[in-house]
């Protein structure tokens, strides 16, 4: 060191990215745009993104200070939706069990050309390859934000692009 005092605030999140505006501004859209692919319906991932990062905002002295305060907002969104889908399919469940017609119940478009690709995966795959592929989260954030070893998204990962590799070898044939 050249004996000069570092006096910058100390935050989990890069100095660029010290107060809470600057990191939702920053990673709500991409945020968002991963996880809607992940779960298939822009309203439900923008909620629970709203969610997290309003339950980051009211613990931000707290949150600022981790080393990735991102993650712990990813993580709660991805929390939530795991929420709302378990909701949703207990009421679906109870709808059946009372032999009701579920039909008035629209089922999610999905937006733009990689998420109608990723809509065709199962839920854990298509969590992963959105973290990854639209987020740009590495394996290991990847893994970390879906409380996953590396293996086992590595893992859902290859399934994915094994499940995907007919309709995109198909698309490029054309």
């Amino acid at each position: 060191m050249n004996g000069e005092v570092d006096d910058s605030p100390t935050f989990g999140a890069p100095a660029e990215l010290a107060t809470f505006d600057e990191v939702f501004e920053r990673h709500y859209p991409t945020l968002v745009r991963a996880l809607t692919a992940g779960c298939g319906d822009p309203e439900v991932a923008s909620d629970c993104v709203q969610d997290a990062f309003l339950s980051a905002h009211l613990r931000w002295r707290q949150i600022s200070r981790y080393e990735d305060p991102v993650a712990w907002v990813r993580r709660v969104a991805i929390n939530r939706i795991r929420d709302h889908f378990r909701h949703e399919m207990r009421g679906a469940r109870v709808l059946v069990l009372l032999s009701a017609d579920p039909q008035w119940i629209d089922e999610p478009t999905p937006q733009g050309e990689a998420a109608a690709l990723l809509a065709k995966l199962p839920p854990q795959q298509r969590l992963a390859m959105s973290l990854y592929y639209l987020e740009g989260l590495s394996v290991a954030e990847v893994a970390h934000a879906m409380s996953l070893s590396v293996g086992a998204v590595k893992f859902h990962m290859n399934q994915g692009r094994e499940r995907l590799r007919p309709v995109l070898v198909g698309a490029s044939d054309g």
